[in-house]
């Protein structure tokens, strides 16, 4: 909060007043009952997709893509379900969400079978697949998902005119749908897996000691597959139930950097889940907080991204002084 004062101090604004207007106006604040309820619509998608970048981390398999699996959700969710349009059916949601989830998890195998096959980057290749993704989302705003009845613009009709298919909030006013109680289960069952389960023994010790686990049998290449499929398709998720509730529709400006942002919660949360699920509401304070700083402050949206990103950076320094220790010696002569 010091360095964020003083690159806000930097650029001219009071830095209490920002820091204040970040962190404490979207909960206490004159209109926190509305802006709570944004906070859990912009942690929804971070957690969800943070959870199953956390598993890949932590064996050692670094997919950095999920803003593309995230997109390529939202394109597959959207498609199923305008297909169907304007078909009043109570299966239309639930089949748009196995959609969602497989257009995620498929991107994400692009990036695991050329890991498996031909020893490929998983780093590079998933994170130009981003590109790849946008241009496909580009695409589908301007081309085959787009609305015929709207006038040439570009974009896809508006999931809120399509109640079959929309993610309506569950309790009006408090911002939760079903890609929020998706993320809470997502916690719950990482977990699970993590703490209870053989599976998660596995990831853990294949991050921890890759030696150790090729000798207790783990498959390296089955924990690729299976590490990159579950989080592109939980990325896939985000995505579908982000385009199906706040944002509406597919639009050229639909990737929102959720893929990207979840990185950073991913390690916030010191790849554990309950950590994620704490380290995503605080991200999301920062992009509501963020929101309202830039409208009443006239702060820059980079220098809120700069801010998010300092979270990080200081993780990391906490991290390298938790294991060596800064020590000041008198130079001694030659």
């Amino acid at each position: 909060m010091i360095a964020g004062g003083a690159l806000f101090a930097l650029l001219g604004k009071d830095p209490v007043v920002a820091i204040r207007t970040i962190f404490w106006d979207p909960i206490f604040g004159e209109f926190a009952f509305y802006l709570r309820g944004q906070l859990l619509v912009k942690a929804g998608p971070l957690i969800l997709i943070a959870v199953g970048l956390s598993l890949g981390f932590r064996a050692g398999i670094w997919n950095i893509g999920a803003e593309g699996q995230y997109i390529m959700g939202a394109v597959f969710g959207a498609a199923v379900g305008l297909a169907m349009f304007p078909t009043d059916s109570r299966w239309i949601f639930p089949v748009m969400i196995v959609a969602g989830a497989f257009g995620g998890w498929v991107w994400a195998m692009i990036p695991a079978i050329l890991k498996t096959r031909f020893n490929t980057n998983e780093i590079l290749v998933s994170l130009m697949l981003v590109y790849v993704a946008q241009t496909i989302l580009s695409k589908a705003a301007t081309g085959f998902l787009r609305n015929p009845e709207g006038m040439g613009f570009p974009g896809s009709r508006n999931f809120s005119g399509f109640p079959a298919a929309r993610n309506a909030e569950l309790i009006a006013g408090s911002g939760l749908h079903w890609g929020g109680v998706a993320a809470f289960i997502a916690v719950i069952g990482a977990y699970v897996l993590l703490q209870r389960h053989i599976l998660g023994f596995q990831i853990k010790l294949a991050g921890q000691a890759p030696r150790a686990a090729r000798f207790a049998g783990v498959a390296p290449t089955k924990l690729v597959v299976l590490c990159m499929g579950l989080s592109g398709a939980l990325a896939g998720l985000a995505g579908m139930f982000e385009v199906t509730g706040p944002a509406g529709q597919i639009s050229i400006d639909f990737a929102s950097g959720y893929g990207f942002t979840a990185i950073i919660v991913a390690f916030l949360g010191r790849l554990n889940p309950v950590g994620i699920l704490l380290a995503g509401l605080v991200m999301a304070l920062t992009y509501v907080g963020g929101e309202m700083a830039s409208t009443n402050l006239g702060l820059p949206s980079a220098a809120i991204q700069a801010f998010q990103g300092m979270l990080l950076f200081f993780l990391l320094a906490v991290d390298l002084l938790s294991n060596y220790r800064i020590r000041f010696l008198k130079g001694r002569a030659a």
